[in-house]
């Protein structure tokens, strides 16, 4: 009768350890879900403001037309891309290159670096790819967590049993990337 009761025992502790473990899984698959919503929404924020940028930029730089072109090009190749935020890097990460390239040629206009809309607009531009860059930093530490766990004994077991897989990182995808922007007059 008491093998009978330990039998129980181990059964009920190894159950729960499973519900702990798989929820734990659901956790951290439920956190790289809202990291990358979180990213799709800062981008989103971040296309409406680039027309009003590039609108009022215009009347100051009307020789610099190619900037325009290329802010305007990747703001649409990057709008266009749909599905996971993680397939939208590279295009992603070009509009932010064309953006970082506005700002450095917008320093030879004295009169648009001193514009309300200008500033109001770059401000809250910057403040946009900060909050990106810190959505970034937060899916992969979720996306470190996750695999991590989906890697790890006993776990890694409950997450072959429920399908749990690891996610990819979100990172810069070229080395050009990886470089900052050059500008040359």
């Amino acid at each position: 009768m008491t093998i009978f009761y330990v039998l129980i025992a181990v059964v009920a502790i190894a159950v729960f350890a499973l519900i702990g473990i798989y929820n734990k899984l659901i956790t951290l698959r439920n956190r790289a879900k809202e990291a990358l919503s979180d990213i799709d929404v800062q981008t989103k924020r971040r296309y409406d403001l680039i027309p009003n940028l590039v609108e009022t930029v215009k009347g100051y730089m009307g020789h610099e037309r190619s900037v325009l072109e290329n802010v305007t090009n990747a703001r649409t190749a990057a709008m266009a891309v749909t599905g996971n935020p993680l397939e939208k890097a590279k295009n992603e990460n070009a509009l932010a290159g064309t953006l970082k390239t506005l700002f450095a040629v917008s320093e030879n206009y004295p009169d648009l670096k001193a514009n309300v809309n200008f500033l109001e607009l770059q401000r809250e531009l910057e403040d946009t790819e900060n909050k990106i860059m810190a959505s970034r930093r937060f899916y992969n530490s979720t996306v470190n967590d996750l695999n991590t766990k989906v890697q790890s004994f006993p776990a890694n077991i409950v997450a072959g049993m429920f399908g749990f897989t690891e996610e990819k990182f979100f990172e810069a995808t070229s080395e050009a990337e990886r470089q900052p922007v050059k500008v040359s007059f």
